[in-house]
């Protein structure tokens, strides 16, 4: 059986279990390792192997789907900066990595939340969160 790499994307990082947010052409999801207290996956809803395959309009859709991010999670943790990481060294499908970046630790949900390569740059590995404190995460950044 040939296994479908958008799928397999979806599947590993729960992009429908951890929704946040859906615009017309991206999809917003918690992490499911979080690097950092808010760390996201902004992917692309259909299957794309190469950035520079994204249509005018998938372009112009991005704009919006990271302005929400970034104004949802100021709101939800007061992050210091923001970064975005696009590898897909190991998952071969247009998505960033949206990492929020702290100076000082933060507490959320009985948790102490440290940013340990502040100010150098994220790890992503990050520790596994459970589905229940994912969806925390997810109402939190919704409002």
């Amino acid at each position: 059986m040939i296994s479908d790499p958008f799928d397999d994307f979806n599947k590993k990082f729960n992009v429908y279990e951890n929704l946040v947010a859906v615009s017309d052409y991206w999809r917003l999801s918690v992490r499911p390792h979080q690097t950092t207290l808010g760390s996201m996956i902004l992917s692309l809803d259909r299957y794309c192997p190469h950035f520079s395959d994204i249509t005018s309009e998938e372009a112009a859709d991005l704009k919006e789907i990271i302005s929400f991010a970034e104004e949802h999670l100021k709101k939800a943790f007061n992050y210091d900066k923001i970064n975005y990481l696009m590898m897909m060294m190991v998952d071969p499908h247009v998505h960033f990595h949206v990492i929020p970046r702290y100076s000082e630790p933060v507490s959320f949900a009985g948790v102490e939340w440290v940013d340990n390569k502040w100010p150098t740059p994220a790890d992503l590995n990050g520790d596994e969160i459970s589905g229940d404190m994912a969806e925390k995460i997810v109402k939190k950044i919704k409002g």
